[in-house]
Parts: structure tokens; sequence; C-alpha cells
């Protein structure tokens, strides 16, 4: 795999198609132009610079078919911010999420990870107007990689910022759609874990709680693990009542870091539901 500097050869040579403001690009036509240029760019150096080997590795991972350049995470994570760091400094925030945007379009895995990494940490700066934008993403989604990346890193700590967006994953939860379902559940991980949402949390279990999807039974599972490790004193009585109805794989999910002996007791008497 190359380095930064090779794979991503137009943060030295290619500055010309990142214009400033004052080369005349200043229409949200115009920018847009642009961003798609400068995400089409990102595109050709992630399939230059990823692995064969490792992208052939990667479906293992995955039940879906999955596109991949092969790029592993930490490589791919510091070129997205070396670039970051270029964009923000000649275009602003509102171009890079453009960008982010553009590539978040596309089928690749690495394109859309990409386009998580180029945002990460940056949540304080967004509003309403990002958030709607990258709920509007979920249904782009293709794998519980990119959902993962896009709802934990972006959506989730937004959330948490603004208690009043939770109620959109009740909205999620009525879809048909199984990664806006998920969603509902990720949605809420950051923050549980600072012991919010509790209420909502049960409210949301008791929705999905029948949910045959196994990503579906994966997310709730991991919001209540979650829930459990921050506030196990509400966490493991909640669990005891929905144990003889709630799915096993929730359930041992919901577990895995309790006690070994409130794991079992938890887990005695479930129905084995898949």
């Amino acid at each position: 795999m190359t380095g930064i500097s090779e794979s991503w050869p137009f943060l030295q040579n290619r500055r010309d198609a990142m214009p400033t403001d004052s080369a005349n690009q200043s229409s949200a036509v115009q920018s847009k132009i642009a961003a798609a240029e400068i995400a089409e760019q990102i595109r050709r150096a992630l399939k230059n610079g990823g692995s064969a080997e490792h992208a052939a590795g990667v479906q293992w991972f995955f039940k879906e078919e999955i596109r991949s350049h092969g790029w592993y995470t930490a490589d791919l994570r510091r070129a997205a911010v070396h670039f970051r760091r270029e964009i923000r400094k000649k275009r602003g925030l509102d171009f890079l999420v453009e960008v982010a945007n553009q590539l978040f379009s596309g089928s690749n895995l690495e394109e859309k990870i990409a386009a998580v990494f180029l945002l990460e940490k940056l949540d304080g700066e967004f509003g309403d107007g990002e958030f709607k934008l990258f709920e509007s993403w979920l249904d782009r989604i293709s794998s519980w990689a990119d959902h993962d990346a896009l709802v934990h890193d972006l959506i989730a700590p937004m959330v948490a910022a603004k208690p009043a967006r939770a109620k959109s994953v009740f909205r999620w939860a009525k879809s048909a759609n199984r990664w806006r379902r998920r969603a509902a559940c990720v949605a809420l991980i950051r923050g549980t874990r600072a012991k919010m949402f509790f209420s909502e949390i049960q409210r949301l279990c008791n929705r999905l709680i029948a949910d045959k999807d196994d990503m579906v039974q994966k997310g709730l599972g991991w919001l209540l693990r979650e829930t459990a490790k921050s506030d196990a004193k509400r966490t493991v009585p909640y669990l005891m009542k929905i144990r003889g109805h709630a799915p096993h794989l929730v359930l041992r999910t919901a577990c895995e870091t309790l006690p070994a002996a409130v794991k079992k007791r938890i887990l005695s008497r479930t129905k084995r539901q898949t």
C-alpha cells in the first residue's frame, strides 16, 4: 500500500482543482461541481492506493457482496485527515461536507468510510441541516460497516448533543429499511454512554424486540450492552423483564460485559429466538 503523499498526489499537484473563493467559484452550482471533481479524485486515489490482497479478504466479514479497494482502516483515516486539512484551509466546512456527500453516494466501502472520516469529530460544528443530510445517507447504506461508521461516528454524537433529535429514532424504527431500524438503535449509543435516553431506549426496545432481522437484533443488543455498562442498576432489571420474549441474540449481546452470575441469570430462561 502506498503512502498518503503518493496515493493522494492531487494534494500536491492538483490544487488548481480546488479553487479558492477568489477564483469565481462562489455559486452553489459551481461549488457542487468542484466538490464532485474533488470526490472523483479521491475515488481514483483510493483505487490506486489500496491493496488487492486485502480487498479479497474484506469480503469474509460480510454476508453482502462488498466492493473494496483494500485499505486498512488506520491508513484510510490518516489519508482522510490529511485531505480534510487541505480542503478546509482552501474552501471551508460547507465544501468539505459536500465532498463527503458526493463520496457517500458511491457503492465502494472505502469511499463511504472516507466520507465519514472527512467529517469525523466535527459534529460540534454541525447543525440541523447537516443532521438532515446525514439522515438521508441512511438510504445509501450497503453494509453494517458503512452504516455503523455513519451512525455511530456522525449521527449519534449529534443526537447526544441535541436530545430533541432522539425523536427521529422512533420514525426510523417503523421503516421497512433494515438499516434505518438498526440506525434507531445505534444513534442512541453515544447518549446512553452518558446515562441519557433510558426511557427512550426502553420504548425503542419494546418496539423492535420482535424484529426478526439479525442486523437490527445486533444493533439493539449493542445499544442494550452499552446501556448496561453505563447504568446496570436500571438495565439489569429491564433485561430480566424482557428475557422471556426477547431474541436470544439481543440478550446475549446485551449481557456481554455483565458479571458472569448476572449474565447466567438473565440468559437462563430465554427463549431461543432468532
